[in-house]
This record gives C-alpha cells, sequence and structure tokens, in this order.
C-alpha cells in the first residue's frame, strides 16, 4: 500500500473502533484500563494531540464527544457504573491520571 492508502485503512481502522466502543457502552472505561491500558478519554487525549501535530485546536469535550458518540456527562449518566475503591485505587498504583 502507498502513504495514502494506509492513511486511510488506518483512519477506517480508528473509525471502526471509536464505533465499536460506541455500541458496547457496557464495556467501562475501567475495564478497559485494566485490560488494555487505556479508555475512552485516553483516545480523546491522543486525538487532541494528533491534531495539534496538524496544527488543529480542539477542545477536549468536543474530542469526547466524538469518541463517546454523545457528551461525556451524558454517557455517564446513561452507562457508567458504580466502581468499587479497591478497584479504583488499584487503577492509581498502575497507571497515570488519565
Amino acid at each position: 500500500m502507498n502513504k495514502i492508502e494506509t492513511e486511510k485503512v488506518e483512519a477506517a481502522t480508528f473509525k471502526r473502533l471509536v464505533k465499536h466502543l460506541q455500541e458496547n457502552p457496557n464495556i467501562q472505561n475501567i475495564d478497559l484500563m485494566e485490560l488494555a491500558g487505556f479508555c475512552r478519554n485516553c483516545i480523546s487525549k491522543w486525538y487532541i494531540e494528533e491534531a495539534e501535530k496538524y496544527g488543529t485546536n480542539i477542545d477536549y469535550e468536543k474530542a469526547r464527544d466524538l469518541v463517546y458518540g454523545m457528551s461525556y456527562k451524558e454517557w455517564k449518566v446513561k452507562h457508567q457504573k458504580e466502581q468499587t475503591n479497591e478497584r479504583l485505587e488499584g487503577l492509581k498504583e498502575k497507571f497515570h491520571d488519565h
């Protein structure tokens, strides 16, 4: 594949990953963090960082809207489950602040 084809495939793969996460809100961010070391918020931050490399500034909330498919506040109300303190503390020991 040439560079343009590669970038198209990479973009399509990113869109597919985001769509999968949007269609599966039962997958909690903490599940992603424990298993993969990243969550939806991380993807949002990566999106901002990559956009900045091209001279584009994107608001964090707008990036999260893109990843979550709705506002983060709305997603939390609809889909986020309460977690135990032990589980939350376990993440603090493993990962940087996401």
